[in-house]
C-alpha cells in the first residue's frame, strides 16, 4: 500500500471516521498544538459501551488509519478493553469505557486545548 502523507488534522479526521463506523460515543478531537507541554498535535477521545466495543473501536480506527498508510507507533490496553491508547506520533487516540473516561478526565487535563465535539 502506498502511504498517503496527511497532516495531523487530516489524520485525526481519518481516526474519527473509523470510530464513527463502529458507533463510538462522545467523540472529541482536541488540538494540542498550542498547549504547554503537549507531546502530540491531536488527541482523539472516544467512549465505548463495553470492553468488546472498545476493542472493536480500536480495530476500526487502526483499519482506517492503515488505509492511508499509517501504523501505530504503540498500542496499549487492547487486551483489557477499558482504555485503549493508539499512538501515531502526531495524533493519539484514546478509547475508554465510560467510567474510566470519567475517572481520568483527559478533556479537563488539557482544558486549554481547542476541542471539537463530533458526537
Amino acid at each position: 500500500m502506498t502511504q498517503v502523507l496527511l497532516d495531523a488534522r487530516a489524520l485525526s479526521d481519518v481516526a474519527v471516521k473509523g470510530l464513527l463506523e463502529i458507533k463510538g460515543q462522545d467523540i472529541v478531537k482536541m488540538d494540542l498544538r498550542k498547549t504547554d507541554g503537549a507531546i502530540t498535535d491531536y488527541f482523539v477521545i472516544c467512549t465505548g459501551t463495553s470492553d468488546r466495543h472498545v476493542q472493536s473501536l480500536a480495530d476500526s480506527a487502526m483499519k482506517f488509519m492503515a488505509r492511508v498508510g499509517e501504523k501505530p507507533i504503540s498500542k496499549e490496553g487492547l487486551q483489557h478493553g477499558e482504555w485503549v491508547l493508539l499512538d501515531y506520533g502526531n495524533i493519539v487516540i484514546h478509547i475508554f469505557l465510560r467510567d474510566v473516561r470519567s475517572f481520568y478526565r483527559l478533556e479537563n487535563l488539557w482544558g486549554d486545548a481547542k476541542s471539537e465535539w463530533i458526537r
